[in-house]
């Protein structure tokens, strides 16, 4: 049996600076941002491809795909079965032989069925294969809640992933930074999880027109301030800067960093932070045990404690399966209203 080949280097270009909105640019939907992001990285390199359940005839599930099939044609854009398992196992393959796959799960929680091939061989293939070629497949779709979807299809898989080494995990909350980040994604030599949010699929952001990419690694300050430090990723990041905004008209103002990547995490930008600012509240839409949140809070206690004047605070999901209920759900979830009592009481 042949041997794969090596992975083919691909350099990412320098990276953009943050490009301010300015007056006539375009304000468009966190789909759109992600479809651009795709569409313009398949016709930079003829390697990539999409699969998913519903990609391609449908203009997917969600619309993300929308138009591609017509642009690309069914060898590039392609309607895979319902079974995550799968085509999850054909981009292993496909990876190590040199194309660039990018496998959509319609739900992250369909993820699961998948998991042998997501968490134990493209994880790994590098470092098994002594460097010789790895699995540069990206993996997104929706994660967390959708909106009464019912424990089964709410899973927020972060908390859980991240505890593999050899993954990179971008979780954009906005879609600025939703098409700069997938773009990079789109560059790696690494595996990346892309994780996104069904209920913000339909949010409109200012997105310029020109070509940037967004390093991994590297949070965003959404607010300044030196009361307290609000550190989150996805779409609570939103709540983090509502809540600042409502602090800081009573004259409270905190640091919201968005983090953007989880893997790898600006732990250097929190711990900065910190120091100016001695308290630290942790949104993070897992789960409490093991979560992102208690890794951020521990990196804090080890490297700052001596500038900390209160123990970090965490707010999480309730630790319980995802109710189905609306108003449960909405409890449940981290929202505006159990950030601010975070922060009051780290205050207090």
């Amino acid at each position: 049996m042949s041997a794969a080949p090596a992975l083919l280097e691909t350099r990412l270009p320098d990276f953009d600076t943050p490009l301010p909105p300015r007056e006539g640019d375009r304000v468009i939907q966190f789909r759109e941002a992600l479809r651009e992001a795709l569409s313009e990285e398949m016709r930079r390199d003829p390697r990539m491809f999409l699969m998913g359940e519903e990609v391609a005839q449908y203009n997917g599930a969600y619309k993300v795909s929308q138009g591609m099939l017509d642009e690309f044609g069914p060898k590039r854009i392609i309607d895979a079965p319902i079974s995550e398992n799968g085509f999850a196992g054909l981009a292993v393959g496909a990876a190590m032989y040199g194309l660039r796959p990018v496998i959509e799960f319609m739900s992250w929680s369909f993820s699961l069925v998948a998991a042998d091939q997501i968490l134990n061989n493209v994880p790994k293939m590098l470092y098994m294969s002594g460097g010789q070629w790895g699995c540069p497949v990206v993996f997104r779709g929706n994660d967390g809640a959708g909106g009464q979807l019912g424990s089964t299809h709410s899973w927020c898989v972060e908390g859980l992933y991240a505890n593999v080494p050899g993954v990179k995990i971008v979780i954009p909350s906005n879609p600025y930074d939703a098409k700069g980040l997938l773009k990079t994604a789109l560059r790696e030599l690494d595996p990346v999880f892309f994780l996104e949010s069904e209920r913000m699929l339909g949010d409109k952001a200012h997105v310029p027109a020109e070509e940037y990419y967004i390093p991994f690694g590297q949070a965003r300050l959404c607010r300044e301030g030196n009361a307290c430090t609000l550190v989150s990723f996805g779409r609570p990041v939103n709540f983090c800067i509502e809540a600042a905004d409502e602090l800081a008209a009573e004259g409270i103002r905190c640091d919201v960093l968005d983090m953007r990547t989880i893997r790898p995490l600006d732990i250097d930008s929190v711990i900065e932070s910190v120091k100016k600012t001695g308290r630290i509240v942790v949104v993070d839409q897992s789960w409490p045990f093991a979560s992102v949140a208690s890794e951020v809070c521990t990196q804090v206690v080890e490297r700052a404690f001596d500038w900390l004047d209160h123990q970090p605070v965490r707010v999480n999901t309730a630790d319980v399966p995802t109710p189905y209920a609306k108003g449960l759900e909405a409890d449940y979830l981290p929202n505006k209203n159990r950030i601010l009592e975070a922060v009051r009481s780290a205050l207090a």
